[in-house]
């Protein structure tokens, strides 16, 4: 799907420099025509023959090599790409990209081009968490700027957190995301996600330790695929992905509300970890200790069950997938649930304590189906997304071939 593309690599300084060198080699063997810019500070830490040798052409350095100039301006070098890739992408690349900046050759041909970035960050967890990166990052965005990572790990500085470059067969997908037409452009896909929290009263509620990130990671995959996303979601953890229409919910009521008034929608993605019940006797106001010993009295109602209406909706989606958060039995309790709502697929999940994946940050999942259950390794949730949004591409694409 690759071959024949174009992709002007744009590397960075820093440590991180040298999985560049493997992501050439992967680019190179989808049939990908590298054209390799390395600035100072990436030339002390991957050598410019290196480099060369692997993408099989010259590496451009300096901006105002007369000779470049004459074969190759810099503004005509920015704009023959089919994508740029930054990585490593530095927090000094950033903020030169963020303010306008155009004080090397990197930084030049970022300025100067209108064709689409993908950069890779990749840096010091405090470095990443500063709020003038965080300020960068979110102009970058809003520019248009497409984003890779950072993961999450243990440093070459001894330190750990969010920061460490995306490893390369990530960022293989994602430039493989920006370059190929998805194969869910013009579908319209709901995917529902986070917790909902039912009042006890103004200041207290119930909920569940969901964190939102796995139904954020599967919005985002979904998106990256080409479908139009609408992202209900309630109070998460986790920010929503950016280029999706995002509607933020309380409670499992006002979610019921938001799935339906989505519809109608290709497909329908149930990742929200909705409470089975509400308090029918919810305080108008504060409730208060009396000194007596008295405890309060809670009266529960069973909220909206959205998987099993939407499965049964007049405009159902023609596939519903739910989520299956189990402490035991895992596959007997998802392959019966998938029955009793009347979905297509279940994705099910152990959440006991032991595993920390509820809140953690990977996954380990049995996608079943009419025909079994697929049990998948655990890895990070966001690569359980973009198998997930493969696996319903394919679904969907298949019955339309059968159509």
């Amino acid at each position: 799907m690759l071959a024949g593309k174009r992709i002007l690599l744009i590397i960075g300084g820093g440590i991180a420099a040298y999985k560049s060198l493997l992501l050439i080699r992967l680019l190179k063997a989808e049939g990908v025509h590298v054209t390799p810019v390395l600035t100072a500070g990436g030339a002390e830490f991957v050598t410019p023959l290196s480099v060369s040798a692997l993408a099989g052409e010259k590496v451009y350095q300096a901006l105002f090599d007369l000779t470049d100039e004459a074969e190759m301006g810099h503004i005509q070098l920015s704009r023959v790409a089919d994508l740029i890739v930054v990585a490593p992408a530095t927090a000094d690349l950033l903020a030169k990209m963020a303010g306008g900046r155009a004080e090397d050759l990197a930084s030049t041909l970022l300025l100067a081009t209108d064709t689409r970035v993908l950069a890779a960050p990749a840096m010091n967890v405090r470095m990443w968490q500063h709020p003038a990166t965080q300020r960068n990052l979110a102009q970058l965005r809003a520019d248009g700027v497409l984003f890779v990572g950072p993961d999450e790990g243990d440093m070459a500085c001894g330190e750990y957190g969010p920061g460490r470059l995306a490893e390369p067969p990530a960022i293989l997908e994602a430039i493989r995301a920006a370059l190929v037409r998805g194969p869910l452009v013009g579908k319209h896909v709901l995917v529902t996600s986070g917790p909902t929290h039912e009042p006890i009263d103004p200041v207290r509620y119930i909920a569940n330790r969901s964190s939102g990130a796995q139904g954020t990671a599967v919005a985002a995959a979904l998106r990256d695929l080409g479908a139009k996303v609408t992202f209900v979601t309630g109070p998460a953890s986790v920010p929503p992905p950016e280029g999706v229409a995002v509607v933020r919910v309380e409670t499992a009521a006002e979610m019921r509300a938001a799935v339906e008034a989505a519809l109608p929608a290709d497909v329908a993605v149930m990742a929200a970890a909705v409470a089975d019940w509400r308090v029918a006797n919810a305080g108008a106001q504060k409730i208060k200790k009396d000194g007596s010993g008295r405890l309060p009295v809670l009266e529960f109602a069973e909220n909206p069950d959205i998987l099993a209406w939407i499965s049964k909706a007049s405009q159902r989606p023609a596939l519903v997938v739910g989520f299956a958060a189990e402490t035991e039995k895992v596959v007997d309790h998802a392959t019966a649930k998938r029955l009793r709502k009347g979905c297509d697929w279940i994705v099910a999940n152990d959440v006991s304590p032991a595993t920390g994946i509820m809140g953690g940050s990977e996954n380990a999942v049995t996608v079943i189906d009419a025909e079994g259950a697929e049990t998948w390794p655990r890895m990070a949730k966001d690569a359980v997304a973009r198998r997930l949004a493969a696996r319903i591409a394919d679904a969907v694409n298949r019955v339309e071939t059968k159509g």
